[in-house]
């Protein structure tokens, strides 16, 4: 496909998400009725909707609105591209531009800076009072691609072998200094999961930071039952079973959510025992709880547009509820970590400071944060200790 025609897919795949349509979906299913498109028409055309949505505001600012059509213009305006070399109507490329649309581009440098920074203008102010200084470094970094990161399962390989398998299937990675089972992939991270490495189990995908979180819960632990209470598709857990070299248990409140654990649990050679009731008592419990996502906004733009102040108050109230249920499984001198991939004090030190309010036999061993400035996603992490 020609570039042009990348964009003209672009445009029809970005149309059906502005319907409500999730973007995976909508790519999935363009993809599968295109299959005369190749892998590097697909990855280009992902690309560009992905940072459609990631430059939602400041691409609709300079097309002059926020169509399929007026994104992918502000994007050319914005790379110093005139849209009308593109927008040609020839062959596959998009129609000529109207009249209508020419005259509502935009000069980006007249805008507010939320446009500029693509943030919500509701949330502009509180990432000014939660971030300071790095407000706009943080969200100048959400409007890019994510680096992608491998966890290198300790089980099966070291960061050496692991970087040499993956050689075999000419991905290169380097160690990331967030955590000492990282690398960080600088070549062909689309062909992961295609490579001996990833199917013998030797790496998983897994961030840096959320490699990390792991890390600090285990630092004030030595042994006992394990419980990730919010599992979901179950990478912390992979990474405790892998770290503690034992067995850990996983719930989540959609049990549907953890459908993918035992095959990843069987490549990566751990135990992971997967519970929908729990009720026994465990000695750390750690809570990766529903937040806004914001601190990981690169991988899931959309969450950024979906997020609001109802929103916000509504995940509030369910992450008070997830710490109130979970440290009821805790045994006594046992440990609750509590952990969201948010940047936003709502979600993370005002909800660590209500529990230990409202839960005085508690007390905190440690409290941490991760931004995109650290080279991976937005973490937060506090973990307490049951007097």
């Amino acid at each position: 496909m020609q570039p042009d025609a990348r964009i003209a897919a672009a445009i029809d795949i970005l149309e059906q998400i502005n319907t409500g349509a999730a973007a995976e979906k909508c790519l999935t299913n363009w993809a599968r009725s295109h299959r005369f498109a190749g892998s590097g028409d697909r990855a280009a055309i992902r690309d560009l909707v992905f940072d459609a949505l990631r430059c939602r505001r400041s691409f609709g600012w300079a097309g002059g609105g926020e169509t399929g059509r007026a994104l992918m213009v502000g994007r050319l305006m914005l790379e110093g591209v005139p849209p009308e070399q593109v927008f040609t109507g020839e062959g596959y490329a998009p129609p000529v531009l109207t009249e209508t649309e020419l005259e509502s581009v935009q000069n980006l440098t007249d805008a507010p800076v939320p446009v500029q920074l693509d943030c919500p203008d509701w949330l502009w102010p509180t990432m000014q009072t939660d971030l300071g200084n790095e407000a706009v470094p943080v969200l100048s970094a959400l409007r890019q691609r994510a680096p992608v990161f491998l966890r290198v399962n300790l089980a099966k390989a070291d960061l050496k072998s692991a970087q040499a398998a993956l050689e075999e299937d000419e991905i290169l990675t380097e160690p990331h200094e967030l955590a000492t089972t990282a690398l960080q992939v600088t070549r062909n991270e689309r062909r992961i999961k295609g490579s001996r490495a990833f199917r013998d189990g030797l790496v998983e995908l897994q961030d840096a930071a959320s490699q990390a979180v792991v890390a600090a819960c285990l630092e004030n632990f030595t042994t006992g039952r394990v419980l990730d209470y919010c599992a979901g598709g179950g990478g912390k857990a992979l990474a405790l079973a892998d770290t503690l070299n034992a067995p850990v248990s996983a719930h989540d409140a959609d049990p549907a959510r953890m459908r993918d654990i035992p095959e990843r649990a069987r490549r990566a050679g751990a135990t992971i025992e997967i519970t929908t009731s729990v009720s026994d008592q465990y000695d750390l419990v750690l809570c990766d709880a529903p937040c806004s996502g914001s601190g990981a906004w690169r991988r899931q733009p959309e969450a950024k547009w979906n997020l609001s102040e109802d929103r916000l108050t509504k995940l509030n109230t369910v992450q008070d509820a997830i710490l109130a249920e979970a440290s009821g499984l805790v045994s006594d001198n046992g440990l609750l970590a509590y952990a969201t991939c948010s940047l936003l004090s709502a979600e993370n030190d005002a909800r660590a400071d209500a529990f230990l309010e409202s839960h005085p036999d508690w007390s905190e061993v440690t409290r941490q944060n991760w931004t995109p400035l650290d080279g991976a996603d937005g973490f937060f992490l506090v973990v307490f200790r049951k007097r």
